[in-house]
């Protein structure tokens, strides 16, 4: 069986941290693959509440493109394809199914929604072990150490320190600048002739990396 870490989340949309980080994870704890598996839309707007979601088939396929280009990355769209949201602990068995030796790869951010907010934890834990990335400025260990529902789970939680450039990067960040760019780009429409925009927008790109 191959050793992977299976990394959930929105990737709405994916980031450089994401894949900066899955990878570091991925040396440290000796895996040979990292597997992203992308929620459901419906969950991150009626569960996470979030005010704009890429779709299913767009965050799938930046997914996939940076797929294409790192031999330890892949993409599972078991959770998108299914029914209802499946529960973390579904989405493990089935990968198990299907070949891998996986643990669960999730930030310190978390930890403070395992006993309250997740289901089978202790079954997750058990049966896959996990590996906790540090996030911001959380002391995962600290966490851990302080909360008496997660001391009874640390024998099974591999805390990493995730590098400092990373730790501050989120989706949230890049949504937060696409509002404003198309805010800018709606401004922008109404003054200069719509056949100019992309050659701007050319220009302006080739600017920056010379």
């Amino acid at each position: 069986m191959k050793t992977a870490l299976v990394f959930g989340g929105a990737f709405n949309p994916p980031t450089i941290a994401h894949v900066s980080l899955a990878d570091f994870a991925r040396r440290e704890t000796n895996s040979e693959e990292v597997i992203f598996v992308p929620t459901k839309n419906t969950y991150i707007q009626n569960t996470q509440h979030k005010s704009f979601a890429f779709s299913n088939e767009e965050r799938l396929d930046m997914l996939k493109l940076l797929a294409d280009s790192r031999s330890w990355m892949r993409v599972s769209a078991f959770e998108i394809e299914s029914a209802s949201q499946p529960r973390t602990y579904m989405t493990l068995k089935h990968l198990r199914d299907q070949g891998y030796a996986c643990r669960l790869l999730f930030g310190s951010d978390k930890l403070h929604e395992l006993e309250k907010e997740w289901m089978y934890v202790e079954e997750i834990a058990h049966e896959f072990g996990m590996v906790c990335l540090s996030r911001s400025t959380d002391n995962p260990e600290m966490m851990i150490e302080n909360d008496e529902y997660l001391r009874t789970l640390k024998p099974y939680i591999q805390v990493i320190s995730a590098p400092e450039t990373t730790r501050n990067m989120s989706s949230t960040q890049v949504r937060n600048e696409l509002a404003l760019i198309q805010e800018h780009l709606s401004v922008i429409r109404g003054i200069v002739p719509e056949e100019l925009i992309g050659r701007m927008l050319t220009y302006l790109e080739r600017g920056n990396s010379q």
